[in-house]
């Protein structure tokens, strides 16, 4: 009985024993892997440009919404403050606007690529002295930046590829950067009040707000004749606003279609 016992925990020892050297051998295996994989404890390159770019991307989105789509708007109003670029326009009394920037969603795209590009170029550089000083070798490959207003999220295509090898190469490619706001939505709305501007010379905002039920539409009429537009999403806040000048009538003989 005793000695049926002891070979039993002589069993123990053994199968324990294995397994331990089994995961030795494992970790002495695949260790440069994990390191790399998991970066231990630090950024991989996809998470380091997104902490790098997140702060300026907000912030550029929030300047081009609140000023038409536009960083340096050439033509607009001052609205509280805020230079909102005019998206319709004629300065003619009795006429109704003509569209300024018919495809609206694809130059704010482009706007926002010419604003981040030198923020990109610093973050990317930023990234590979970071990885050079804890001894990897870093090779970055440029490629084509793009942005794509999509529902619920901007997304921003860096164009990088970046290969990193202290033992390994990995490599990290398709790098982008998300960020959540509803600008797809509300620029979709935007150009179907600019199709009303354009083609009655006013819009009817409540029917939006009614199929919408989050969002907020705010008409505010100016005394040249032009209307400053502020779509805002209830639920998150993002708001986009815009000008146009259209059907204007001089002082004292104004009457909205829409009153």
């Amino acid at each position: 009985m005793v000695i049926n016992k002891k070979r039993g925990q002589v069993t123990i020892f053994i199968i324990v024993a294995i397994v331990i050297v089994a995961l030795a051998l494992l970790v002495y295996l695949f260790y440069p892997k994990i390191s790399t994989g998991l970066g231990l404890g630090n950024q991989n390159p996809s998470e380091f440009l997104q902490n790098c770019l997140e702060n300026d991307f907000e912030e550029v989105i929030e300047t081009l919404a609140s000023q038409g789509g536009s960083i340096n708007p050439e033509h607009y109003v001052v609205y509280l403050g805020d230079k909102v670029e005019y998206l319709c326009y004629t300065g003619e009394y009795y006429e109704t606007c003509i569209m300024q920037k018919p495809l609206l969603q694809n130059s704010i795209e482009n706007e926002i690529v010419r604003e981040l590009r030198p923020q990109i170029d610093a973050c990317v550089q930023d990234l590979k002295t970071s990885y050079e000083k804890k001894g990897y070798n870093v090779q970055v490959k440029s490629g084509e930046i793009g942005v794509e207003l999509l529902p619920k999220r901007i997304v921003l295509s860096l164009g990088e590829s970046v290969t990193l090898q202290k033992t390994d190469a990995e490599s990290f490619k398709d790098l982008h950067i998300v960020l959540k706001d509803n600008l797809y939505e509300l620029v979709s709305i935007a150009t179907s009040i600019l199709n009303w501007e354009a083609r009655y010379g006013d819009s009817e905002t409540t029917m939006y707000m009614n199929y919408y039920h989050d969002l907020k539409v705010e008409k505010k009429k100016l005394g040249d004749g032009s209307t400053v537009y502020i779509l805002t999403d209830r639920n998150t806040n993002d708001k986009f606003k815009f000008a146009s000048r259209s059907l204007a009538w001089p002082p004292g003989m104004k009457k909205d279609i829409y009153s």
